[in-house]
């Protein structure tokens, strides 16, 4: 910018004239007048009237003060106004001549700061275009790069990052390669493998191919237990199960208040893909702030979202199916208005870290807070780590009266939602039955 503009002169500036001054003969009247020269309007040129002759001269002079005063006093009037006229004419004409000079300066400015701002957007994209072509390497590489693309990249920085990886030989490279790719602007943060002393365009097609990029994949399913959670993210990641309970203790995870350090219930499943050089908490915040998201995509409030993320985690833990969710969400709502205990197996299996049907008797009269069999209300905290689904239910429970639900085929996920004992009881056999049969 600086060789641009430093040298240069601003256009028009040599045409604009110096600041006007009055010449001699342009001064005004009351300045220039000769002092001796017969003033129309002055008193002490007043021409004598002839009537104050008294006659003294009436033969004599008559005819030579009629003709020296009729003549002489009205043509300087009329040279007088006739030299006004041109001066103020004249400084009409300058007046114009320095508003023509101050729209042009404006004008010039203006203009200047359009060629700087196209200047300061345009040089990012041309300043490696001098060569033509721009440089390029021949391709195909050798040899193996590493490249990160950072979120918010734009086309340059990831040439610039080509560069200095040594992948291509000249940004301009890259950026052509960008505007003849339509896809080009698709490339999504990560880090990638390629090659070293590759052309340009099969750097971006490299860019653009999902199998370059390189990432730690993490798959957590719905309903696990945070002890679950934990071995599934050791699997994918590599860390180990200690490294991950400990991460969890760390602030920067962003578990809320109200979570006591637990992150049960909060690590929200989902597929993630981290770049190589993930942590441990980096693992664990990224799943604590997509449960947030789900809780707003929700429309819950801060304060009610503990008691949505306990009743979602049994729903969670109980439906078969998606669209039975919000009936469930039904049954535990109505039997918490009657004061009723929610027998909910799910719960029970939570506390002796068994599933529902591997539970024996004995398990079903365990003491322990979220034995609900046994204890009235809602358990401590989440049983689970619940989905959107789950807890868009527990947040809009259905319309109805039931108060019981049995799946009587966990193969199909059937369920039978009813507000009658007795047709509950009948469920319950039918559920027997096929426990019987497949063992």
């Amino acid at each position: 910018m600086s060789e641009l503009f430093s040298g240069r002169k601003a256009a028009g500036h040599d045409d604009v004239p110096a600041p006007y001054e009055y010449q001699d003969d342009e001064l005004p009247y009351e300045e220039h007048a000769d002092p001796d020269a017969p003033h129309a309007y002055a008193d002490e040129h007043e021409v004598e009237h002839p009537d104050e002759h008294d006659g003294e001269h009436d033969g004599e002079h008559d005819g030579e003060h009629d003709g020296e005063h009729a003549l002489f006093a009205p043509a300087a009037s009329a040279a007088h106004v006739e030299q006004t006229a041109d001066r103020s004419r004249s400084r009409r004409k300058s007046a114009r001549r320095r508003r023509t000079v101050v729209i042009m300066a404006i004008c010039l400015a203006l203009l200047g700061g359009a060629v700087y701002v196209g200047y300061s957007f345009l040089v990012p994209l041309v300043q490696n275009f001098g060569e033509e072509p721009p440089q390029d390497y021949a391709g195909p590489g050798s040899g193996t790069a590493t490249v990160v693309v950072n979120p918010g990249d734009s086309g340059i920085m990831v040439g610039d990052s080509l560069v200095e990886a040594g992948v291509i030989l000249s940004r301009g490279a890259f950026v052509a390669a960008l505007q003849e790719n339509p896809d080009g602007g698709q490339v999504q943060p990560g880090t990638y493998a390629l090659q070293q002393e590759m052309a340009a365009s099969q750097a971006l097609e490299r860019l653009l191919d999902p199998a370059a990029k390189q990432s730690v994949a993490v798959q957590v399913r719905e309903g696990l237990w945070v002890s679950e959670t934990m071995e599934q993210i050791s699997e994918d990641t590599g860390f180990s199960v200690e490294e991950l309970q400990l991460a969890a203790q760390d602030p920067a995870v962003g578990l809320p208040p109200e979570a006591d350090g637990d992150p049960e219930g909060y690590l929200f499943p989902a597929n993630y893909d981290f770049d190589p050089d993930v942590t441990p908490v980096q693992v664990l915040a990224a799943m604590v702030q997509r449960h947030d998201q789900a809780m707003e995509a929700a429309g819950i409030p801060e304060a009610e979202r503990r008691d949505v993320l306990i009743r979602a985690s049994i729903v969670q833990g109980e439906g078969s199916a998606d669209e039975d969710f919000a009936k469930v969400a039904t049954v535990i709502e109505n039997r918490l208005e009657r004061g009723e205990t929610l027998g909910m197996d799910s719960t029970v299996g939570y506390a002796v870290q068994k599933r529902a049907l591997d539970l024996t008797v004995s398990d079903l009269e365990v003491d322990s807070p979220y034995n609900t069999r046994v204890n009235t209300g809602l358990p401590p905290g989440p049983i689970n780590s619940p989905g959107d689904a789950a807890i868009a239910a527990a947040a809009n429970p259905a319309e109805g009266d039931w108060l019981y639900f049995v799946t009587t085929n966990p193969d199909t996920g059937e369920t039978v939602f009813t507000a009658d004992y007795d047709e509950f009881l009948a469920a319950k056999r039918e559920f027997n039955e096929w426990l019987a049969q497949n063992g």
